[in-house]
């Protein structure tokens, strides 16, 4: 298991009274806290929430990664600025709807969590802890395991704190690259097939590509036809966010749809080196002006249009979080009436 899985098993775990004596605390005194305030229907939030660098940005005083994992989200739902997080841990591994409704109760109503599929259908192979590829995946785009490990759960616990369902597609073989339709195909077959509603609930599914060759108008109308968004992610993997931008249009064309934006890791990096160059992801080291820009002009494009927006901002985008979605929110806020 990976230290990051480890860590979210830790969050569902009974806080202790050692744990409970030092409460997590939301910075008093944080620039999040004078961020431009954005219409409730832009979402603007972290990937996890663990990470004692974030002292007097997100929480107030010296905390454990273990201690933030456990108690850390319900402050970080306090910072008006941070209205979503992406739910990681459930790539992992899947979850429970009482572990999923856990979360809920720690986060007010307008709260509304990017919850990532597990990799038991999102990638066509099994892999080690190391991340190498090692047998098929029988599973893979498996709609019946999606809908009974993740869907129901996700649906069940979150309730109206379901934000986007991201089905994170991992990179692929290049067979199955090289045959782009018969993949376009699999995954029409397999989005018509989850539940359009469960209960009072509609879920927003999306679609998060590792290979830029899939980036095509066909996968365009597909998700389309199915109802499905794309999700804008933002990795050294896939193209530039212009390059996706206009990819989006060929699915929405004139009239945006909601927005999904994942702005995972600075182009040229790998996560481990950004990592290494970013931590303790308490500054911005590397500022991408330019994604920055792009990102804002689509989210308050989406709003214009009376949609819905989530993006999510990693610590390996430029170096620290929450202080991009506060430069973010500021280039958002100059586009808005």
């Amino acid at each position: 298991m990976s230290r990051q899985a480890s860590l979210f098993e830790q969050a569902a775990a009974p806080t202790t009274k050692r744990a409970a004596a030092r409460e997590v605390e939301p910075a008093t005194d944080s620039p999040l806290l004078r961020a431009p305030a954005l219409p409730a229907d832009i979402r603007l939030g972290t990937s996890s929430w663990f990470f004692p660098g974030w002292r007097g940005l997100v929480y107030q005083g010296v905390h454990s990664q273990v201690a933030l994992s456990r108690q850390g989200l319900a402050a970080y739902a306090q910072i008006p600025l941070l209205r979503t997080v992406s739910l990681d841990r459930t790539f992992y591994a899947p979850i429970s709807s009482v572990q999923y409704r856990r979360y809920a109760q720690q986060v007010p109503e307008p709260f509304s969590f990017v919850v990532k599929a597990p990799a038991i259908v999102c990638g066509a192979v099994m892999r080690d802890e190391q991340g190498r590829g090692k047998v098929a995946n029988p599973h893979f785009l498996d709609a019946a395991v999606a809908t009974r490990e993740f869907v129901v759960p996700c649906l069940e616990g979150l309730g109206a704190k379901a934000g986007p369902l991201v089905f994170q597609v991992s990179p692929l073989p290049r067979g199955l690259v090289e045959d782009a339709a018969t993949l376009v195909e699999r995954l029409a077959a397999f989005f018509a097939a989850l539940p359009a509603e469960l209960g009072r609930h509609r879920p927003l599914y999306a679609l998060e590509l590792r290979n830029a060759e899939l980036l095509t108008p066909r996968l365009m109308r597909m998700l389309a036809a199915t109802g499905v968004r794309y999700c804008v992610g933002l990795h050294d993997r896939m193209p530039e966010v212009e390059r996706q931008a206009v990819a989006l249009k060929v699915l929405d064309g004139d009239r945006p749809g909601p927005l999904v934006v994942r702005w995972n890791l600075h182009r040229g990096f790998l996560y481990q080196a950004a990592k290494q160059r970013y931590e303790p992801f308490d500054k911005l080291v590397d500022q991408d002006h330019e994604t920055r820009r792009i990102v804002a002009r689509m989210a308050a494009d989406a709003f214009k249009a009376g949609q819905k927006v989530w993006v999510t901002a990693n610590n390996k985008a430029e170096g620290s979080a929450p202080l991009s979605l506060v430069k973010l929110a500021e280039e958002i806020a100059k586009s808005l009436p």
